[in-house]
């Protein structure tokens, strides 16, 4: 996939998929234009931008939001060519306990993802399961 001069979001960017993807995209796409970490946990935001801090790093950028979000997800995806969405409720035993949590999340989240993209003309998005996939 060609990345020059592209921007990218991860949802739930500070995940560890999330990092794992940061990680690939900039030791093998260095001609990428942004990558925007979303995701809803400020610590992990300021810890991430703590290992790739912005003078070195210049091409990433932190958004707070959560993909239950649709209004800021729209606002967030605006001028991205192409979403990863990684973010998604991924612990069974958790989401047995909070299933309406998990349902808001994983399912109206991912649909809220998918809506905003069309609305904001997204290129392309990826879903998680398949970005495992291909990173192993």
């Amino acid at each position: 996939m060609n990345l020059k001069d592209k921007s990218i979001l991860i949802t739930g960017g500070t995940g560890s998929l999330g990092k794992a993807l940061t990680s690939h995209i900039l030791e093998n796409y260095s001609d990428v234009k942004k990558i925007i970490i979303f995701s809803r946990d400020e610590q992990k935001q300021f810890v991430m931008a703590q290992e790739y801090p912005a003078d070195k790093f210049p091409q990433l950028r932190f958004f707070i939001g959560d993909i239950r979000d649709f209004d800021r997800l729209k606002r967030a995806f605006k001028g991205v060519d192409y979403i990863i969405h990684a973010a998604a409720m991924k612990h069974v035993p958790i989401a047995e306990y909070n299933p309406m949590e998990c349902v808001k999340t994983n399912i109206m989240g991912a649909e809220n993802v998918i809506n905003a993209a069309l609305e904001t003309e997204v290129t392309r998005v990826v879903a998680y399961q398949l970005i495992k996939l291909l990173l192993q």
